[in-house]
């Protein structure tokens, strides 16, 4: 899957990890190999406003905030890499947040 997607300065990669308990998010320029922004249901800021970071409402108030974060840092566009988990779920309830967050992907 990392040989087709691929982010680009114009349009970095934005990559889902998800455990039991937490969801995690990173956004790449895999062409510096840098990372321009991370989140996570395990952030103390993220905690205030969630207790429980592993469901559907977590997931989708992460993508609220990572739509915020990207546009602070003048990120639109980006490529979305689900990291092999299915589109279904948490991953889709994040994708679904960031999208009306402003994110185009």
């Amino acid at each position: 899957m990392r040989k087709r997607v691929v982010g680009t300065p114009q349009q970095p990669r934005l990559i889902v990890r998800r455990s039991l308990k937490n969801l995690f998010i990173q956004i790449i320029d895999d062409t510096k190999g840098a990372t321009l922004m991370s989140a996570s249901t395990a952030d103390k800021d993220f905690k205030q406003r969630s207790a429980y970071g592993g469901n559907i409402k977590a997931a989708s108030m992460l993508g609220e905030v990572v739509a915020e974060k990207a546009k602070t840092k003048k990120i639109s566009c980006i490529v979305f890499d689900r990291g092999g988990y299915d589109y279904h779920g948490r991953i889709k309830a994040f994708a679904e947040a960031a999208r009306k967050g402003g994110l185009e992907f």
